[in-house]
C-alpha cells in the first residue's frame, strides 16, 4: 500500500503554490490578530491536512489544506512555529470556554443535542 502522505511537490505545481500562499496569508492574519501563533499539521486522509493554530492569546482555530505538502509549505511561508504533535505545553496554550466544553460533552453535560 502506498504512503498517502507523499504528495506532489507543491513547488512543481503552480496551483498548489498559489494555494499554499493563500493559506499562509490566512495563517499570518490569524497570527497578527492573536499576538502571534504556533501550529501543528496533521494528515487527515484523502481530505488533505489540518493545520491547527493556537494564538498567543489562547484563541485557536484550524485550516484544511488539500494535501500535506501544501500544508507544510503554507506553515513554512507563514513563519510560525510548527509542533510535531498537539500535546503538552502547546495544547495547554489553547483556551476553551463553556461553548467548547458543551460541544465536546454533548448531552452528557447539558450541551446541544446536535440534532
Amino acid at each position: 500500500m502506498a504512503d498517502d502522505t507523499q504528495q506532489v511537490d507543491p513547488k512543481a505545481d503552480p496551483k498548489a503554490e498559489r494555494t499554499a500562499a493563500r493559506l499562509a496569508q490566512r495563517i499570518g492574519s490569524f497570527s497578527k490578530a492573536h499576538g502571534g501563533a504556533e501550529g501543528q499539521v496533521a494528515y487527515i486522509g484523502q481530505r488533505g491536512a489540518r493545520i491547527v493554530l493556537v494564538g498567543e492569546d489562547g484563541a485557536w482555530g484550524d485550516i484544511v489544506a488539500p494535501t500535506y505538502a501544501v500544508a507544510e509549505q503554507a506553515v513554512r511561508k507563514s513563519g510560525i512555529t510548527v509542533h510535531e504533535s498537539f500535546d503538552g505545553e502547546f495544547a495547554a496554550k489553547a483556551k476553551t470556554g463553556p461553548y467548547e466544553w458543551s460541544r465536546m460533552a454533548g448531552l452528557q453535560l447539558g450541551g446541544p443535542s446536535n440534532g
